[in-house]
């Protein structure tokens, strides 16, 4: 029945067999260490209740803004699919909409996707034929039926996955009750919060004033001056601290601008957003300001701080107005750093105990700007390739135009950013490997020894982000 699904076990590694041979004894010393999971968006309620999910439609696809987004661009609606919101009938039945998307399936050839999805259907669920229109029905059932055993529940899926830590992301004003419920259920898996303040940093969400009465009721802080939104601020922070381990918080900002105004021009900025219908430019000063601000409240309470710019959120309107938020329609910009975060290194650039992570969209920075800032700055370190750039080839460009002037040691490893749940250990195991082959490439070019690269092998993997993160 249908073609079969193999992996590759020297998948992603040099061509060369001489190389090829030192990735895999590279690999051999990494492979099997726990995840270090620093940053994402898996949904921490799956570990607070325990229950099962559901079936493979609501646990693979509808959560994959890149699986939708490509369905998408070959005319498949999010109605056919069963996602309600736009005009036309939606799908009701889950098998039909499976075998919709595996129909589809060679869309994704050559894509991070399918490395991906390849890995999880055959280590995690042992199926050993390709996915197609011919093995619709055999994947959907054989999923399903796992999906319901106890060993494929949460929990369970994050200790066979040696899943040592790992950090949701949650808004300013969350009460984090999943988290809470975690700690009080005595189970030992480590999973913490991130402190995601945009929704009460940006004037241009449509509920931003909404959001910081919110705030004000949740902290008792005023949130009508200046003073009394940053002392909110603070009080969310240290919620977050206390209540879901939080070590970290994350900005999603169009730009890396940063700003550092006088009080006086800081008040009235304040004063302007707060009224409602500030303009674009004030705004964008404002979100500026705040990227200061959140430095030097990081500077008091050790968060460590990451910084993901570039993204122009809800790029198609009439996608938007149907469906919402996070379905496939962000796209990356061209995005600036050595000018735009000067007025926040101005000030805390030089601290060693204050740590500021940079992502980016735009590959063109990382040569030009995000390596030699990181390589001359104390608080810099670089984030690993991020959305669509996850992928082997991005990660490949990553590390080639950014090692020899960032090092290996101004980067924090790998983070897996994903909602994805069960795709985190295959996203774990390309990044391995992809820095495995690098590596493997510069022993076999006299560059660097053999013991030097497994070290740096494993510093990648399980020390730089424990330690970029405090974790």
């Amino acid at each position: 029945m249908g073609s079969p699904l193999t992996l590759d076990p020297d998948r992603l590694f040099p061509p060369d067999p001489a190389t090829r041979g030192i990735a895999r004894e590279l690999f051999a010393g990494i492979e099997r260490l726990p995840i270090v999971s620093p940053h994402g968006h898996v949904d921490p309620a799956w570990f607070a209740g325990n229950h099962p999910f559901e079936d493979a439609v609501s646990l693979f696809l509808w959560p994959d803004h890149y699986l939708l987004r490509m369905l998408y661009s070959q005319g498949v609606s999010f109605g056919e699919l069963g996602i309600p919101g736009g005009e036309g009938a939606v799908e009701p039945d889950r098998r039909t909409i499976w075998r919709r998307f595996a129909a589809r399936y060679a869309l994704f050839r050559a894509t991070p996707s399918r490395l991906w999805l390849d890995h999880v259907f055959a280590t995690i669920f042992g199926i050993a034929v390709r996915l197609e229109a011919e093995t619709a029905d055999f994947y959907f059932d054989t999923i399903n039926a796992a999906l319901a055993r106890p060993e494929f529940r949460p929990r369970a899926l994050f200790e066979r996955f040696d899943i040592a830590a790992i950090a949701t992301t949650e808004g300013a004003l969350d009460q984090l009750p999943h988290h809470r419920a975690i700690r009080a259920s005595g189970w030992g898996g480590r999973v913490l919060s991130t402190f995601r303040p945009d929704d009460v940093t940006d004037p241009e969400r449509a509920e931003f004033a909404a959001n910081l009465d919110r705030l004000e009721a949740l902290t008792g802080h005023g949130t009508g001056s200046w003073e009394g939104y940053l002392a909110a601020l603070a009080a969310r922070r240290a919620y977050f601290r206390a209540e879901a381990g939080a070590t970290a918080t994350d900005h999603g900002h169009p730009s890396a601008r940063t700003a550092d105004l006088s009080l006086a021009d800081c008040r009235a900025l304040f004063a302007r957003v707060r009224a409602g219908g500030a303009s674009g430019a004030d705004a964008e000063l404002f979100r500026a300001q705040m990227l200061t601000e959140m430095a030097a409240m990081s500077c008091a309470d050790g968060m460590v701080m990451q910084l993901h710019p570039g993204a122009w959120r809800n790029h198609n309107p009439a996608l938007f107005a149907a469906y919402g938020r996070d379905r496939g329609a962000d796209l990356p910009t061209r995005t600036g750093y050595v000018g735009e975060l000067k007025p926040l290194l101005d000030r805390f650039g030089n601290r060693a105990d204050f740590t500021l992570i940079l992502f980016t969209l735009d590959e063109s920075s990382y040569a030009r700007e995000l390596a030699p800032l990181a390589g001359h700055y104390p608080c810099l370190r670089l984030g690993p390739p991020w959305w669509f750039h996850d992928s082997p080839e991005g990660m490949l460009r990553f590390r080639r135009q950014a090692t020899e002037t960032a090092g290996f040691y101004n980067t924090v490893g790998f983070n897996d950013d994903t909602r994805a749940f069960l795709s985190i250990p295959a996203r774990h195991d390309v990044a391995r490997r992809i820095d495995c082959a690098f590596l493997a490439e510069l022993v076999a070019s006299g560059r660097l020894g053999l013991d030097e690269a497994a070290a740096v092998a494993f510093d990648l993997t399980a020390r730089l982000p424990r330690e970029a993160y405090r974790l």
